[in-house]
């Protein structure tokens, strides 16, 4: 919330009050600004809050842990990442990138290799490849057709992960860095 009217108030009380020069210094009565003098005039209001989405319920600090908590059945330990983001390996290959990442709540995949090279005029739209949700503690797929030394960022997108309780939405994409093609 902010209280910008608030202090605007108390300072330009203080002000009127002959804190500045402002009065008649004898009497201690504060003199009305007249035309050109470098008063400034505020109007008192009312604070209002920052508008926020409602979901009906708050999000908790629990809301935002991440990825599903480990089956103890897969051992590959994945780097944090943002909150909203699903860690992605990417490992060259020639012409292409194999491309991991954990299985996230049964969701359906789509991958990209978006080419980093500036391009004139309209952008190309990425092609994307689908991917079905599989059933083990990765999912992995291939990229290829791309040129070998050229600058790509691959995108994940996880369309159906759900959302928790509170209304917040589980981890739906991934991105890597600048990655090079083999």
């Amino acid at each position: 919330m902010r209280h910008v009217g608030t202090v605007a108030v108390v300072v330009a009380f203080a002000l009127a009050a002959g804190g500045c020069g402002g009065g008649d210094e004898r009497t201690g009565a504060a003199a009305s600004p007249s035309p050109g003098d470098t008063w400034s005039l505020l109007v008192t209001g009312s604070a209002t809050p920052s508008p926020t989405p409602s979901l009906g319920v708050r999000p908790s600090a629990a809301a935002t842990a991440g990825l599903p908590s480990a089956n103890p059945s897969c051992t590959r330990v994945w780097p944090p990442t943002e909150p909203v983001l699903i860690p992605v390996a990417v490992t060259p290959v020639p012409g292409g990138f194999r491309v991991e990442w954990p299985r996230q709540y049964d969701s359906n995949y789509r991958v990209t290799a978006v080419p980093q090279e500036l391009v004139a005029g309209a952008q190309p739209e990425p092609v994307w490849k689908n991917v079905p949700a599989g059933t083990g503690c990765t999912i992995s797929t291939t990229l290829t057709g791309l040129n070998s030394g050229d600058p790509y960022i691959v995108w994940l997108d996880a369309p159906n992960t759900g959302r928790q309780p509170d209304g917040t939405r589980h981890p739906y994409s991934g991105r890597s860095s600048v990655v090079y093609p083999g």
